[in-house]
């Protein structure tokens, strides 16, 4: 609201003393040729502009050729300003529009076209600037102020700088000024402080991941995290995911954990298998059933479904399983 008073306290000296026309009060036959023929002027209740100077025609239709007269500042970019009833009908009675507002409710408000640079924004650029001062590029920024919003003019191609910038490697901390726009005699600066934070470059999953379901290579994107929050459980290298398979669903794009992915289970308890022996000149088969799950390379027991023997066999494929020699008697 503050900022809004000012812009009105600005507003009226550049319509009061600098773009008020010198026969302004008095007939104008000028004034009565631009009004005339061009049908019922009214005001629009809201506009947004992108230039600092609101013009008549902003605030008025059917101005004629004074469309183009400026007559008050604009707010700040990204701001706005309201005009009431009595302010309006001032402007409108100094350049001899055909307007009386018939209510004192009456108003205009006008925004200030702007670009929003983002916080994230901010951070790369300060990050860029504190590396030519001796910060490490693994590092993540934290602004004490994480609200921070700049906004610049909707025209504007510039966009922002980083200035005066310090930095303490001992503590991380730095501190920097940001001219918003760039390169602008009008620029506005704001200083903001912060710290770096070391960070660690972790895979995650890039979908949804059910149990059962293989992670291949094209399953994983890398993000960045803080050192200092990284469990020692997380996985933080795709050898460590690629080729598993989750114990339960995993959401996409959290760290994952050691014990909450497994090797696929090519045997489940409770199944048929094949049992295998091979040895010189001779190679035996029999059917038993799996008494736990088995990954790859596990070695699992298995009941032999003709004798109900109980051996040991290793998990070779997908419901087939190696036996040692010495349990030959087992598979008969």
């Amino acid at each position: 609201m503050r900022s809004l008073i000012i812009t009105m306290i600005l507003a009226l000296p550049l319509f009061g003393l600098s773009l008020m026309p010198a026969n302004a009060g008095q007939p104008s036959n000028n004034a009565e040729h631009n009004s005339a023929g061009l049908g019922k002027v009214t005001v629009r209740e809201s506009i947004a502009v992108d230039s600092h100077l609101i013009k008549l025609g902003d605030l008025f239709t059917n101005t004629g050729d004074q469309a183009g007269i400026e007559v008050a500042y604009a707010p700040a970019p990204g701001k706005r300003a309201v005009f009431d009833a009595r302010w309006l009908y001032r402007m409108a009675h100094a350049y001899k529009l055909s307007w009386r507002p018939l209510s004192d409710r009456i108003r205009v408000i006008v925004t200030r076209q702007s670009l929003v640079i983002s916080r994230q924004e901010i951070e790369e650029l300060i990050l860029i600037a504190l590396a030519e001062k001796g910060a490490r590029q693994d590092t993540e920024v934290e602004l004490s102020n994480r609200l921070l919003r700049l906004h610049v003019p909707g025209n504007d191609i510039e966009g922002v700088s980083i200035e005066e910038v310090s930095f303490d490697a001992r503590s991380q901390r730095f501190s920097a000024v940001i001219a918003a726009p760039a390169g602008n005699g009008t620029s506005k600066r704001t200083r903001v402080r912060g710290r770096l934070f070391t960070t660690t470059e972790v895979p995650v999953l890039s979908r949804r991941i059910l149990a059962g379901e293989v992670i291949k290579a094209e399953d994983l994107k890398w993000v960045k995290l803080r050192s200092s929050r990284l469990q020692s459980n997380i996985i933080i290298n795709e050898s460590g995911l690629i080729g598993l398979t989750p114990r339960r669903g995993l959401r996409a794009g959290y760290p994952v954990q050691l014990s909450a992915v497994q090797r696929p289970i090519l045997v489940a308890k409770g199944s048929l298998v094949t049992m295998i022996l091979r040895a010189p000149k001779m190679l035996l088969t029999a059917q038993g059933k799996a008494l736990e799950n088995g990954a790859e390379g596990d070695v699992i027991r298995i009941s032999n479904s003709h004798s109900k023997t109980i051996i040991e066999a290793e998990v070779i494929a997908s419901g087939r399983v190696a036996v040692r020699p010495a349990t030959l008697v087992a598979m008969n």
